[in-house]
């Protein structure tokens, strides 16, 4: 996982929606989106909230 990866799923963990994390990280939406579901691919996740879960589980957050 990219370190800005990282920033995306610890602002995900806050339970914050695509748009304030793209605010909170200065970014685009559509970028945010991006990020979001190379995270969901990389952790074998269905959802926002299962990928919550394996970081946590991996020491990601």
């Amino acid at each position: 996982m990219t370190p800005r990866q990282r920033d995306v799923i610890r602002l995900m963990a806050r339970g914050l929606p695509n748009k304030s994390i793209a605010r909170e990280l200065n970014c685009s939406d559509g970028t945010v989106k991006l990020h979001v579901s190379a995270i969901l691919r990389t952790l074998h996740a269905r959802n926002r909230t299962e990928a919550v879960q394996a970081a946590t589980r991996l020491g990601v957050l």
